[in-house]
């Protein structure tokens, strides 16, 4: 990948309306808080060396030059070249001062004493030279070793991971100690740059850098000076923050993809089902009011009152399928409304039980009288109930049971049928739309009754899940919370 990258010490005209700082010069030297430590070594350390030293006759001057000398090289590894310098002057005061002959004046008795005094001086200037600059190459040995560092792990960085850009930024802002590091687009409507990421708070430090990207993005920076090598570095930022971008809106465009191609997949299941579910009922009621509509034959009272029963058993699950998919529109939308109230639960199993035609005679409660009541929603709770029965009587032969108790926070029921049950690696699958893993009874529904339940359940701040019966069968475990004391 190229891109085409500049480092700026002062943003351009077009630099996104940002106010134009005046322009800073990147530090070539140690910082002003290393300086003035050297200074103030230079300031208390002379002093006390030259205490010491007038107090002490056993040292030759050569000798007392050295420990000079020292304090001198010290005072350059602390602040740098200028503080060694003014400390370097200041010995050669001090010495002439208090060690050479006549004492206590700055004449010099001897001509090679004041070659020695300069000498002196030119040696620790130079040894101060040497030292800082042995110093900015260790540095700038350290800083090469960190940019190797950086640019391989740039390198080598997993740009599939949804967090990377975030962490790129954080990695450059860290790397050069920027206070912000910002990666910007263009919004072509109307062209205005907006944040896309940024790692880092505020805005007070001056735009340091601002590196072109593209013709949408721009990776800008705001913290101290830099140092103008730290280009290809940030060139390296900025290519790598491209590459997490794009990869951000290729992982955002496969989502939107799997989304679409979820939604038309259920769009076909939902005609496949509906196609197939509507039919069989409207076909078994035109049928029975074809039937009763003829005049040519003379029906008993018993065939009329069967033909009466089909067509009522099939309006009933016409309406039972078209409130299933209402209910998961609902939910899909958002729309659903929910008004939680405390409840029996025996009360609201037994509306449920009624609700269904003939489930009295297939169903078994046992639901004590006395439980705590729940929080829910009556219609949705009996809406629930309604569905995890009606699909135990369809599926677990005519043979089911409602049992509840109660915790110290929530209540606990179960539907237990004891049918041919479900696989447990499939029954997270019951409550997806429209599946019914291998039902193909003609009242078997569109595949949404178990959907609804558990959305209901939830939306109610319940729980609900599939789980084997004893011996054989499936059990629908419906968790609800207890009311609070009002």
């Amino acid at each position: 990948m190229s891109i085409s990258a500049r480092l700026t010490y002062v943003p351009s005209e077009d630099l996104l309306d940002e106010e134009v700082p005046s322009t800073p010069t990147p530090r070539q030297s140690l910082s002003a808080r290393r300086q003035l430590a050297g200074l103030a070594l230079a300031a208390c350390g002379l002093p006390l060396l030259t205490l010491a030293l007038d107090h002490t006759t056993s040292l030759s001057l050569e000798a007392e030059v050295l420990l000079y000398l020292l304090t001198v090289v010290i005072v350059a590894l602390v602040g740098g070249i200028l503080p060694a310098l003014a400390a370097a002057v200041a010995a050669g005061l001090l010495i002439n001062w208090f060690f050479v002959a006549p004492r206590h004046t700055l004449d010099i008795a001897h001509a090679d004493q004041a070659v020695s005094l300069a000498v002196f001086v030119l040696v620790a200037a130079v040894v101060s030279g040497t030292v800082e600059l042995a110093a900015r190459r260790a540095r700038a040995a350290q800083q090469a070793a960190r940019q190797a560092e950086t640019l391989s792990a740039l390198a080598g960085a997993d740009l599939d991971e949804s967090e990377t850009l975030r962490g790129i930024l954080d990695r450059a802002r860290q790397t050069f100690d920027m206070e912000t590091v910002t990666l910007k687009a263009r919004d072509h409507p109307t062209g205005e740059w907006h944040d896309v990421e940024r790692a880092g708070w505020g805005d007070r430090e001056a735009l340091r850098f601002d590196i072109p990207i593209s013709h949408d993005l721009r990776l800008l920076g705001r913290g101290p000076a830099l140092f103008a090598e730290d280009q290809r570095v940030l060139q390296a930022f900025a290519a790598a923050a491209q590459t997490a971008y794009d990869g951000r809106r290729l992982s955002e465009r496969a989502r939107e993809a799997q989304t679409l191609a979820a939604v038309d997949q259920q769009r076909t299941a939902l005609l496949a089902s509906v196609g197939h579910d509507l039919r069989t009922p409207l076909a078994a009621t035109k049928a029975s009011v074809t039937t009763l509509r003829q005049t040519d034959i003379e029906w008993t009272a018993q065939e009329r009152d069967q033909l009466l029963a089909t067509i009522e058993e099939s309006t009933d699950r016409l309406d039972s399928i078209v409130g299933n998919l209402l209910d998961a529109s609902r939910l899909e939308t958002g729309a659903l409304s929910v008004h939680t109230d405390p409840l029996a639960l025996d009360q609201v199993v037994a509306a449920a039980v009624l609700a269904i035609p003939d489930a009295s005679d297939a169903v078994r409660v046992d639901v004590p009288e006395d439980l705590p009541l729940v929080e829910a929603d009556p219609g949705l709770l009996e809406r629930v109930l309604v569905n995890l029965i009606d699909n135990a009587i369809r599926h677990g032969g005519g043979n089911v049971e409602i049992t509840a108790t109660a915790g110290t926070e929530s209540a606990k029921l179960m539907v237990i049928d004891h049918g041919p049950g479900v696989d447990e690696q499939q029954r997270d699958r019951l409550f997806q739309p429209f599946q019914r893993l291998g039902d193909r009874s003609a009242t078997s529904g569109v595949g949404l009754g178990l959907t609804v339940a558990k959305g209901f359940t939830e939306a109610m701040g319940g729980a609900l899940v599939a789980d084997g019966s004893p011996g054989k069968g499936l059990t629908m475990r419906l968790r609800l919370p207890l009311a609070k004391h009002r």
